[in-house]
């Protein structure tokens, strides 16, 4: 989904916003919450910071690593910086809208609009839009590493499930 987008913002944000949602099995929810904030670059790749979450109402928060890929292209860390630097955004919501013009809105994208630009780079890629929804990266995330043999455990501390019924 993410091998013709371009480079210009639009494609720089959705190449984060994919790759990112991806690596680190995040709901839009999470994702569209996110500030500059709460993502920090390690020399392991980043921590990402969810303040708040669907099963963490009180707001305690918790961490996410996503580690560097190994393949620049689909790389979340390449494409977190790529966006910081197309953008120019150093605080505030790491998700905005991008006009046709190419300019960043300042507000944060919606759930919805993370759905929808699911859609459309799933079409793009030849995929049925219809097979795919908001929920998708983070199950996507989940059923790659079970089929790749991450033990349960493993697959369950990073989406943030205390337990592995709901996982399975």
């Amino acid at each position: 989904m993410v091998g013709g987008l371009g480079t210009d913002s639009a494609g720089c944000r959705d190449r984060a916003l994919l790759l990112l949602g991806f690596a680190g099995a995040l709901r839009r929810s999470e994702l569209v919450g996110l500030d500059v904030a709460d993502i920090t670059e390690g020399t392991d790749g980043l921590t990402v910071l969810l303040r708040r979450s669907k099963t963490d109402q009180e707001g305690a928060g918790r961490t996410v690593g996503v580690p560097y890929g190994s393949n620049p292209v689909t790389c979340p860390v390449r494409a977190w910086r790529a966006w910081l630097e197309v953008s120019g955004i150093e605080e505030g919501p790491v998700f905005r809208s991008v006009d046709r013009h190419g300019r960043i809105g300042v507000t944060r994208l919606t759930a919805q609009a993370v759905a929808l630009v699911l859609k459309r780079h799933a079409a793009g890629a030849g995929l049925d839009p219809g097979d795919v929804a908001g929920h998708s990266l983070r199950a996507g995330l989940a059923t790659s590493a079970a089929e790749a043999g991450v033990p349960e455990r493993v697959i369950a501390a990073t989406t943030g499930h205390r337990g592995t019924a709901m996982l399975r």
